[in-house]
């Protein structure tokens, strides 16, 4: 039991004792019920100060629920609503157990608004009395906006702004170069591990350029076109992949575990499929906030093998999150192909069994990919539903440089869609057929060169920074170090000091 109290100006209201969140109590419930006529009053002291104290974002669809189904006092949550119309955000007093009691008052009856009360109807017709059993469904075709050699196929969608073309094909260009240059330098030693996207440009380049800049990304670990696109630089990304005093992460990831909060883009994190339901809970809580906005997941067709990946779309559906699922099928997940991986439609047939509005695309066609985001993600805002979006594309570089892809599958067979399939040879024919570009063999070089001397050049300044700070390896578990913690780093700095000849010490920043 709670017990809430406030004294606010000339407004005084009594002592009340309500439930608890999730008290299932039917008597505790009809208490606090009741209860809340005797703070209607306490409603007028909150809407004289609406500047004070913290604040707590309230869904107001929760309110309206409330109202018609619980019987709960019209005042008292009328004030509630009004508030959140003017502030969006509903103000905590001076004392803020009174507004956790309010708010624990509101989320009972919330959950008890939930009971079902549906009677049995029976319905002859939808039954049937032969024995047959389904196998599959239809399939979904792919869409595809132009062909192999450049052709638009749908003038409809052939509606890209050619600044925004081109600016897609530079940095498709750039991540290409970019990750030649990042695979060499691990396999001289200079950083420990690199994954390219090479054959998957379109897909991650296409999809960030058809979102908007405040959508919060949740992605995989070969979106570095993504980022490239929202601003994360050349050298920020060779920062992280040395580990160095400026990487955002403080060295503490491997090599291509970017993350920005700046530019909306979560962490990466290395075990498979662990940002899928987070991007599904973003967009359940960006719903019931009323924000203009979604969560974005980028993950593989092997992660769609996970556990967490059906948990994910489940949620997401049941919660109708405002999230979009962005699956690469790149045909090999690690080293398995897809035959091995699932049976029936890929990916996208699994979307409409989980009640999930569902697209299946030429992952290699940007402005397949544009137009299909840009659509998806109108849908996910129009009906405050998720949406999934299978593209379907080609790994033509290894998994990572720990992989050696001509094991599992023929160099002939990645030859065939690098040449006859290449997301940047497609889409550089439509921008030439289509006038809004002008290639120029020598300048297309330079431009590539251009790129490559960045790189080297960011490889060479980060080579020379310092390392993180050694307290860093105590530091962002807890908000400030525990007594263990204390005790672990006092311990290495003592261990240090012992045998610092046998330690390069001054590499670290701040040294011991």
């Amino acid at each position: 039991m709670g017990v809430c109290q406030a004294k606010k100006k000339k407004f005084n209201v009594t002592t009340c004792t309500i439930t608890q969140p999730y008290d299932s109590s039917p008597d505790r419930l009809e208490n606090s019920i009741k209860n809340t006529d005797k703070l209607a009053d306490f409603g007028s002291a909150i809407e004289e100060d609406t500047t004070q104290g913290e604040q707590l974002q309230y869904g107001r669809h929760q309110v309206n629920r409330c109202i018609t189904k619980s019987g709960v006092s019209q005042r008292y949550i009328s004030v509630f609503d009004r508030l959140y119309q003017k502030t969006r955000r509903v103000p905590v007093l001076q004392d803020v157990k009174t507004c956790e009691c309010h708010m624990n008052i509101l989320r009972n009856l919330f959950r008890f608004s939930q009971l079902s009360n549906k009677s049995f109807i029976d319905a002859p017709k939808e039954y049937v009395h032969k024995l047959s059993a389904t196998q599959s469904f239809p399939t979904i075709k792919p869409f595809r906006v132009i062909d192999l050699e450049g052709n638009v196929l749908e003038k409809k969608y052939d509606n890209i702004p050619p600044q925004t073309l081109n600016k897609i094909f530079d940095t498709m260009i750039t991540v290409e170069e970019m990750d030649d240059i990042l695979r060499q330098s691990q396999r001289l030693g200079r950083i420990s591990f690199y994954m390219t996207s090479h054959g998957e440009t379109a897909t991650t380049v296409g999809a960030a350029a058809a979102l908007d800049s405040n959508d919060l990304i949740f992605p995989q670990y070969r979106e570095q076109g993504t980022f490239l696109w929202r601003g994360y630089t050349i050298e920020q990304i060779v920062n992280q992949c040395m580990g160095n005093c400026k990487d955002l992460g403080k060295g503490r990831q491997m090599p291509v575990h970017y993350g920005s909060k700046d530019l909306n883009i979560v962490t990466i994190s290395s075990p498979l499929t662990t940002q899928v339901p987070q991007a599904s809970g973003a967009g359940y809580g960006f719903r019931i906030a009323g924000d203009n906005r979604i969560a974005v997941t980028y993950f593989g067709e092997g992660a769609a093998s996970e556990g967490d990946w059906h948990a994910a779309m489940n949620f997401a559906a049941t919660l109708k999150s405002q999230t979009l699922f962005l699956c690469r099928n790149n045909h090999y997940a690690i080293s398995t192909p897809t035959d091995d991986q699932f049976k029936g439609d890929s990916i996208a047939g699994k979307g409409p069994s989980y009640g999930i509005r569902t697209l299946k695309v030429d992952g290699n066609d940007v402005l397949a990919v544009y137009n299909a985001v840009k659509y998806a993600r109108q849908q996910i805002l129009q009906f405050k539903e998720p949406f999934l979006i299978e593209f379907i594309t080609y790994r033509i570089g290894d998994h990572s440089t720990s992989d050696h892809s001509v094991l599992y599958r023929s160099q002939a067979e990645i030859d065939s869609w690098k040449s006859g399939n290449n997301p940047l040879t497609r889409f550089g024919l439509y921008l030439k057929k289509s006038g809004f570009r002008e290639f120029d063999d020598e300048k297309d070089k330079q431009f590539r060169q251009r790129i490559k001397e960045t790189v080297i050049a960011e490889l060479k300044k980060a080579t020379d920074e310092l390392q993180p700070p050694i307290k860093d390896l105590f530091t962002d578990v807890y908000d400030k170090l525990t007594p263990n913690l204390e005790q672990q780093y006092d311990e290495l700095k003592s261990h240090l000091n012992k045998y610092k000849q046998h330690y390069v010490l001054d590499k670290f920043q701040g040294g011991l």
